[in-house]
């Protein structure tokens, strides 16, 4: 705490913790413990570390447009021939799929949060690349809500539908057949579609190990005990933090800038000058999610695993 006698007092509690919410953040993320749990982790209050997952979101949040694109960072070459070499089959830029992350009965509107499971739950759309790296993701609509609507009012339905996409999407028989949307034959017959339908499961099976990875990594998807906008803004940041540890390297981007957003936007002085300011850096290739969370108690620990 401050000393009241100093001229200049220095909240020296205060300066701590602002270097530690990321660590805090990243240790609910992977552990997905209670905040109460987590704060005697890191010696810290729950509304501290309320503040802190609530601050490092919202930056992530902003990243969302540089580390999740469609179709993706690389060229479109390069990901149709990734997707080729795992069945054969052509001309695939993504497979797209749906999944639900459970969450607690909301006050308000709550049965449009029931899902078919009867579980309350957000359900997510995801789209990614043969090398799990996800260039799409919707998190906004409640667990009632079918895959083929989320994807027909998304803003990527409709890119494709102007023809701006040389390409198809991979999806199950939730979705509707389209001429960029291909789906399984529903009772195949001996020959060629059966080998469609094996090309077909095998290339995209890689959207739901994507998912499952992304799960196992971020335990706290396996149920959220907040409200939905709330649970909604942790998706988009886990989904984040999952492409940085897998994308390649991007020029103009400094992984400090985001350690600087994190920090000032916790002592109340956000400023998106330090979102993207063109500098001498690469993104980071890999993020230490993975490691035991005592390693994740120092932000310096988290940049130095980069």
């Amino acid at each position: 705490m401050a000393c009241p006698f100093d001229e200049d007092p220095v909240d020296v509690e205060a300066q701590i913790i602002r270097e530690n919410i990321l660590g805090i953040a990243l240790r609910f993320f992977a552990s997905g413990h209670f905040l109460y749990s987590v704060g005697d982790s890191e010696h810290v209050g729950k509304a501290t570390v309320c503040r802190a997952v609530r601050t490092v979101c919202l930056a992530l949040k902003q990243l969302l447009p540089t580390f999740v694109q469609f179709p993706g960072h690389k060229p479109l070459l390069v990901i149709k021939g990734e997707f080729h070499r795992v069945a054969g089959f052509p001309n695939v830029i993504g497979c797209i799929d749906g999944t639900h992350i459970p969450i607690k009965a909301p006050s308000i509107n709550e049965g449009d949060y029931v899902n078919r499971k009867s579980i309350h739950s957000i359900n997510v759309q995801v789209i990614c690349e043969a090398t799990q790296i996800i260039t799409n993701v919707e998190a906004k609509w409640p667990g009632s809500v079918h895959d083929a609507r989320i994807f027909r009012e998304s803003s990527l339905c409709q890119t494709f539908q102007q023809g701006q996409y040389n390409g198809y999407l991979l999806g199950d028989r939730g979705y509707p057949c389209l001429p960029y949307l291909m789906t399984p034959y529903p009772e195949p017959g001996p020959g060629p579609q059966t080998r469609f339908n094996l090309a077909h499961s095998r290339t995209r099976a890689k959207v739901e190990m994507t998912i499952g990875i992304l799960k196992s990594r971020f335990q706290c998807l396996r149920g959220l005990r907040v409200i939905p906008e709330r649970a909604c803004d942790i998706i988009v940041a886990c989904v984040v933090l999952h492409n940085m540890r897998l994308e390649p390297p991007i020029d103009g981007f400094q992984t400090s800038r985001m350690l600087n957003l994190v920090v000032h936007s916790f002592s109340g002085r956000l400023s998106n000058t330090y979102l993207m300011v063109p500098v001498a850096g690469i993104v980071p290739k890999t993020v230490a999610i993975l490691d035991p969370p005592s390693t994740l108690s120092n932000p310096q620990t988290f940049l130095n695993a980069l």
